[in-house]
């Protein structure tokens, strides 16, 4: 039984589709800093399970230094995940602006991580030869496409035919 790249695709992106919405109701949690610990470890959860699919040696270490390169150095495009977060302080107000915006921005954060971890690992790469440098164009990209479907209710199709015309 042969297992062609496209059908591989397809089951690695739906190993993302499943982590994005964990990531979102983590986004949920009305506790500020403690959502954020909960959105890492659902990703960390998601490159392990992608790792194990592609065969590379996952390093939670590793894992946990590419996320923070990768996300920390994606400029205003995901400020806005702390900062949902930190907003959570404000007696009320913050508490619920920060979950309604909150789990949609997880959820985009979650689907372009496991975007470029899917083109990665699938050009062969593994965790040791990660270069965010690289891809953050990409990761932003695939993390506006996801937050531009979470906008729209008519979206979702398109965002699945543009996500699969960036390869």
């Amino acid at each position: 039984m042969s297992v062609t790249l496209e059908s591989k695709t397809a089951e690695a992106e739906r190993i993302v589709n499943s982590y994005v919405g964990w990531s979102a109701g983590a986004g949920l949690i009305p506790l500020p800093l403690i959502d954020l610990a909960a959105i890492t470890a659902v990703e960390l959860k998601m490159l392990d399970d992608l790792a194990k699919f592609y065969d590379i040696p996952f390093s939670r270490n590793a894992a946990k230094s590419i996320i923070g390169s990768l996300v920390g150095g994606a400029g205003t495009v995901l400020a806005a995940v702390p900062a949902a977060s930190i907003v959570k302080f404000v007696p009320l107000v913050g508490g619920i602006a920060g979950m309604l915006t909150e789990p949609a921005i997880a959820a985009a954060a979650t689907y372009a991580l496991g975007r470029v971890f899917i083109q990665h690992f699938e050009s062969g790469g593994t965790f040791l030869d990660f270069k965010p440098e690289e891809v953050r164009a990409y990761y932003q990209a695939e993390f506006r496409t996801k937050a531009g479907s979470a906008a729209s209710p008519a979206a979702p199709a398109a965002a699945g035919a543009s996500a699969k015309d960036t390869k």
